[in-house]
């Protein structure tokens, strides 16, 4: 790009802390192949990141635009703080062109097209002299049956032999009463049983949403008996044509499901299994013209008024005894698949075995414009700028970046997730810290982050002091990270502090155009209102900033203090409701020993030497067992993948002892739960005579 279209970002380094010292004496190496020693002739080295061919995916013509410096001094009291500063408005007007290598109209995980990218990829991070790597898995992936299409008849009608489908439903043919069930949620199904309208047999037709995937969807009318689910995309909600067709998957869990809790590697010979999460009932999805030719014939009570759509002459009755029967066909086939994660390192200099993990989805049913294109190059563009101040700048970051391009993101996280099976044990206190790309800019308006409580602090600094063109205010919206958030089985399964974050359009939940032919560039760019440039400048800092403050200051920025709070908010809830026949104080007291642990870190942080290394390194360890030890030890994972005591899935969590009935049930998962957290606050502590165990 040229001149006028970078965001600059300058790294200045003082001569304050000498970081030769504390490498040369444990041992360790250099590091980076790109190590030369540190120029003397200036006490400070100004380091450029130039971020200004960032974009490379957009094309159009911009002004009013701002270059940036983000500053990262080195003192000995604030180590690697950063600060960021505009140097003053400037006009830009910039004419980014697409890079072909990255947008692909189709690019299926495994095809020719995933390929291609994966190819691009890891030429690109050798050309950076990242010493690239492929990590290979054999998975089985569902797809529509070429020879056999799937089908949805009433009465004896064809009302569509849809192109889309939802990858890992049961196969077969279901017949049954048509009911329609509005979005599927549990307050839905609630109001469905309230007027008497039965589920069990029937075929169940609901509006797609934002609010809940797919997969949740399917589980929640499963549990009720219903033999089919059809979901369709109604245009109250989603302002397409009715022919568009929609793909997803309806997995409730992540990876491949035929391995749950190990990883798809060739070599591994293991007992047919499957996950807990598949469904076992037929689920499709069919158009919206589809969807109107049910609805006109199926009677029933009138829906109350939150269930009606904008489907032209439907009155959207609930249908049931009185309805047609609706037959649906899903003959969906496996396909052992092999796929590809691409790796691309920049050594750190101190601590070279610790890193950040940066990743996107490489791979997409359509063009996945929001969903993969962006994220990707993204990816592709930090790794080179980071690499430019490595290589030319004399930036000398002490820990690790590791650049990740995944591929089978569209079903259900597969290629993340069985990279994190395949190297559980090699990733503890290693990987610090998982930053996805993913879906960073869907809209305009908001700025919307899921994240570890451990990152909670950084990410409010780093969004107080990047100056987008835009401005996103001093503080995002926070939000609990859901299943099918990318970032989620690195926190829920591995315990690894993780975050994705995004700009999106006001009030919406989720961008309309996943899953379909329409996530596209001319779309992303109305959805942003012509301001992709900057959104995605903005994002591209935000991710840029964060990997670098977790690489370059001494002492780890996550904020053990901040764990105290959510997880007293979740204590309390349960102590009230739990104290008219268990008593909770235990859980309570592993709560203050947690509390008690992360004052004293604080404590023997403010009396620290910074520039010890060893002293920084124990901190760090110490850091770093958080989030793993919130893994619960008493589950396995090939049943209960999502171990996280507060964000997990299953009865091990937080949250189920807000739910159960049965008291001795509760009782043993509260005695689990509390050693847990128990356990969690004895490694914060540190070595075992420092432990604070009065239980």
């Amino acid at each position: 790009g040229d001149e006028g279209s970078q965001v600059e970002v300058e790294v200045r380094l003082s001569d304050d802390v000498d970081d030769h010292a504390p490498s040369e004496q444990m041992g360790q190496p250099r590091g980076s192949p790109s190590y030369r020693p540190r120029p003397q002739q200036n006490n400070r080295k100004v380091c450029y990141l130039a971020l200004g061919t960032l974009f490379i995916f957009i094309i159009g013509t911009y002004s009013s635009s701002c270059s940036f410096l983000i500053s990262l001094s080195h003192s000995p009291s604030l180590p690697g703080q950063v600060h960021l500063a505009s140097p003053g408005a400037c006009e830009i007007q910039s004419t980014l062109s697409l890079c072909s290598d990255v947008e692909q109209p189709d690019h299926v995980a495994g095809s020719s097209a995933d390929g291609i990218l994966e190819y691009h990829v890891f030429d690109s991070f050798k050309s950076l002299e990242m010493e690239p790597w492929t990590d290979i898995h054999y998975v089985q992936l569902q797809t529509a049956n070429s020879q056999k299409p799937n089908r949805v008849l009433i009465g004896q009608e064809e009302v569509g032999q849809p192109k889309g489908y939802l990858a890992y439903s049961a196969t077969g043919k279901a017949q049954g009463k048509a009911v329609y069930g509005n979005y599927g949620s549990q307050e839905d199904l609630m109001l469905l049983q309230t007027l008497k309208v039965e589920l069990n047999g029937t075929v169940i037709l609901l509006r797609a949403t934002g609010q809940i995937s797919l997969a949740q969807q399917v589980a929640n009318v499963a549990a009720l008996g219903v033999s089919a689910v059809l979901i369709y995309l109604d245009p109250k909600d989603y302002k397409f044509q009715p022919t568009t067709e929609l793909y997803g998957h309806v997995h409730l869990g992540s990876g491949d499901p035929f391995t749950p809790g190990f990883p798809s590697f060739n070599h591994t010979q293991f007992p047919p299994t499957q996950s807990s999460g598949l469904p076992t009932v037929l689920a499709q999805s069919i158009t919206a013209a589809s969807a109107a030719k049910i609805l006109t014939r199926i009677g029933g009570l009138e829906s109350p008024l939150s269930f009606k759509g904008s489907l032209d002459n439907v009155k959207y009755t609930l249908g049931g005894a009185s309805s047609e029967d609706v037959t649906v066909e899903v003959n969906n086939v496996l396909q052992d698949t092999e796929i590809h994660n691409v790796f691309g390192v920049i050594k750190g200099f101190a601590e070279p075995d610790r890193y950040v993990l940066l990743g996107a989805q490489r791979d997409a049913w359509g063009p996945g414009y929001a969903k993969a294109t962006v994220g990707t190059t993204l990816l592709l563009e930090l790794a080179r700028a980071v690499s430019e101040m490595v290589h030319k700048d004399g930036f000398r970051p002490r820990r690790s970046l590791v650049f990740a391009s995944w591929s089978a993101g569209e079903y259900g996280g597969v290629g993340s997730t069985e990279w994190l099976e395949g190297f559980f044990s090699s990733l503890d206190r290693r990987a610090f810290t998982y930053i996805s790309l993913d879906g960073v800019v869907t809209g305009h308006g908001e700025f919307k982050v899921s994240a570890s409580p451990l990152l909670y602090s950084l990410l409010e600094s780093t969004m107080k002091e990047v100056k987008n063109p835009i401005g996103f205010g001093e503080s995002g919206k926070f939000e609990p990270m859901k299943m099918e958030d990318s970032a989620y089985p690195f926190l829920a399964s591995s315990g690894i502090p993780s975050l994705s974050f995004r700009f999106a359009s006001q009030g919406s939940e989720a961008y309309p155009y996943y899953g379909t032919s329409l996530d596209n560039k001319d779309h992303l760019g109305y959805a942003t209102a012509h301001r992709l440039s900057f959104l995605a400048t903005g994002a591209g800092l935000v991710a840029g900033q964060l990997a670098l403050r977790l690489v370059h200051d001494h002492v780890l920025s996550l904020d053990v203090q901040r764990y105290r709070t959510v997880l007293s908010q979740s204590v309390v809830k349960i102590n009230q409701r739990l104290k008219q026949s268990l008593s909770a104080r235990w859980l309570i007291m592993a709560l203050g020993s947690y509390s008690r642990a992360a004052t004293d870190l604080n404590t023997d942080l403010l009396n620290t030497d910074l520039t010890d290394t060893l002293a920084c390194h124990n901190i760090n360890d110490r850091i770093m067992r958080v989030e793993h030890n919130l893994l619960s030890p008493y589950v396995s994972p090939k049943e209960v993948p999502f171990r996280h005591l507060l964000f997990g899935r299953g009865s091990h969590t937080l949250a189920a002892l807000l739910e159960g009935e049965d008291r001795e049930v509760l009782r043993t998962q509260l005695a689990l739960a509390t050693w847990t957290l128990q356990g969690c606050a004895n490694a914060l502590s540190g070595d075992i005579w420092d432990s604070d165990n009065q239980m």
